[in-house]
């Protein structure tokens, strides 16, 4: 019997797994109370904004991909805002920067989030918004203990509270300190913004559609709206080192709504993975299960291997350097092309027996590609070590973590199953807008600063995003959802995961506790968007022989600690038996999952 951190869960009612113990609990009393997986899942999404204020808020954003009981072809729930009316390359420019901002108002995208969950609600949900809501509303009132890593977060932006963001200190530094671990938090701002969304249903009548439509129109067109709105028009210090506005307006909200769109799906050995289109980075693990697929080596598969880690690090890299030159919400991507197999055997061509430290975009349908002159300069730092509200918060190369994104899975005993991925809206991220208890987002980074780009800044258009919930199918049947945080990480533990359990036949726990790594060799999506040519960061756990060997193939291997690396969520459905499961990542001693 193979040893894991925690058992694999099993049973028919209904599985949870998300990264705080509190929310899997939330969405499981909903699954308890007679409410489906997608009612789950957004009592979740409410409930993190709260427990996992440093890795996600409201302000911020969420795709997720949903399987209902009566239709399971896989939809994508788009909950990524895009960027505002005002913000266009030349603003930027006018201002003297060549990227955007990391932190602060002018890097917000428009938040969308909380317009996902409640559309979520309205399409697919069965309980009264209230239930929904009652959960967070009650952490929000009454507290919650808190995890040590958010404490850590606000004395590693202390200072630029004290001296910058006064709002965000009178939130978080009360008695004049950051919050101590599992000190009980509440946020009475945040409470009365729910509380607000709950009058607005109460009085469009007895209707549920017609209550949480109302609710979207107090976000998006009322209170929250308008102070928003008001908040942006006020100068902060941002990552630039000086004071700006936000480019976030009420209208931007008004003109916003979440999307239901097709997926972008790859059949691969006997199963079909439904990832978001090619406006974020989800494509990447299609691509690179089918460069891996090009390569015809059983050893391609094993990512305990020397030359399992080698190949598919190397695909990943191609798969990442397609997602530089092609990926983004502006312009003709020749999806097509990019999935094809024909695409992935030029692709698997150029993998060899040395690591390679260069950016090699391909050439789909024989079309020249663009990159920005900052990732054709190459090397660079990923993050800035004198500012912790820069960069993607998640695992640094040298496996310290600076906080997450957030993801939660779940299905119920109807077949209902959904992954999302709500992040942004950090604390850490943006001012504190006092009348709502949250900051706004940061995701406009993703952008460049450079006309004729596929991820060309441009107002209306949607920042490639990082964040990569997962449906798994076999026979036109939806048999698994997973995710993990990680930012450009993400799809790289994900093809551990999903190459050790459907390709090694590991069950969940299993597949999630196995050592994982991942390569820093491609252009960052978040400021300062370096890169680290050759560069494989791996837990310590791997053997010296296999260490040995990967430094042969040419990786600059860095050791992480032994647990470091990814935050993997999963459930699973059996369609014959009906039988569920659930595993969830013990990294971090944050995520949970639970289920009968």
């Amino acid at each position: 019997m193979t040893f894991t951190t925690r058992p694999t869960l099993q049973g028919t009612f209904g599985m949870v797994s998300s990264t705080h113990w509190l929310a899997s609990q939330a969405a499981m009393g909903i699954l308890e109370r007679g409410g489906n997986a997608f009612d789950a899942a957004a009592t979740a999404g409410f409930v993190l904004h709260l427990v996992e204020p440093h890795l996600n808020g409201p302000g911020g954003e969420v795709p997720a991909i949903v399987a209902t009981a009566q239709d399971p072809t896989p939809k994508v729930l788009c909950g990524q805002g895009p960027a505002p009316a005002g913000a266009t390359i030349a603003h930027f420019r006018s201002l003297g920067m060549e990227l955007i901002p990391g932190s602060g108002p002018l890097a917000a995208a428009v938040p969308g989030a909380v317009d996902a969950w409640l559309l979520l609600l309205r399409d697919h949900g069965t309980l009264p918004l209230a239930e929904v809501l009652d959960p967070a509303i009650g952490y929000a009132t009454a507290g919650h203990p808190l995890v040590a890593r958010v404490g850590d977060t606000v004395a590693a932006v202390r200072k630029l509270f004290e001296e910058h963001w006064p709002t965000s200190a009178q939130l978080w530094l009360r008695e004049g300190r950051p919050p101590a671990a599992g000190e009980l938090f509440t946020n009475p701002a945040y409470a009365r913004t729910l509380r607000g969304l709950l009058d607005a249903a109460t009085a469009a009548g007895s209707d549920r559609e017609a209550q949480i439509e109302a609710a979207r129109r107090a976000w998006r067109e009322g209170f929250v709206a308008e102070a928003v709105d008001a908040f942006s028009r006020r100068p902060f210090q941002d990552s630039s080192g000086a004071p700006h506005a936000g480019l976030v307006t009420g209208a931007d909200l008004a003109a916003y709504s979440a999307t239901w769109e097709e997926p972008a799906t790859l059949d691969w050995h006997g199963h079909t993975v439904a990832k978001t289109g090619f406006w974020g980075q989800g494509p990447v693990l299609l691509q690179t299960l089918s460069i891996l697929d090009a390569l015809d080596d059983p050893q391609a598969y094993d990512p305990s291997t020397a030359a399992g880690i080698h190949a598919q690090a190397e695909a990943l890299k191609l798969a990442f350097a397609d997602r530089e030159a092609w990926y983004g919400d502006g312009g003709d991507v020749p999806a097509k092309t990019l999935l094809s197999r024909e695409y992935a055997r030029e692709r698997a061509a150029l993998i060899g027996q040395r690591a390679s430290t260069e950016l090699r975009p391909g050439r789909p349908d024989g079309a020249e590609p663009r990159l920005s002159g900052h990732a054709r300069r190459g090397a660079g730092p990923l993050v800035d070590a004198t500012d912790a509200t820069t960069g993607e918060p998640t695992v640094k190369s040298d496996g310290v973590t600076r906080g997450d994104t957030c993801h939660v899975d779940v299905v119920d005993r109807w077949g209902n199953m959904i992954s999302a991925t709500p992040s942004g809206g950090w604390l850490q991220s943006s001012p504190t807008i006092p009348e709502l208890g949250f900051p706004l987002g940061s995701r406009l980074q993703m952008f460049w600063l450079e006309e004729g780009l596929a991820s060309s800044l441009a107002p209306g258009r949607r920042p490639r995003t990082t964040l990569s919930p997962t449906l798994v199918y076999r026979d036109g049947e939806p048999v698994m959802a997973c995710g993990t945080p990680g930012g450009d990480q993400q799809d790289q533990w994900q093809l551990l995961f999903l190459l050790r359990h459907l390709a090694g036949g590991r069950s969940l726990q299993e597949a999630i506790d196995a050592p994982a790594w991942h390569t820093t060799s491609i252009p960052a999506s978040f400021y300062p968007r370096g890169t680290e040519p050759g560069v494989l960061v791996v837990e310590d756990r791997l053997d010296e022989e296999t260490l040995a060997t990967l430094r042969g193939y040419g990786h600059e291997v860095r050791l992480s600690g032994p647990w470091s690396l990814g935050r993997l969520c999963a459930v699973t459905r059996d369609p014959d038996t009906g039988v569920l499961a659930a595993g969830a990542n013990p990294r971090g001693m944050q995520g949970y999952a639970c289920g009968r």
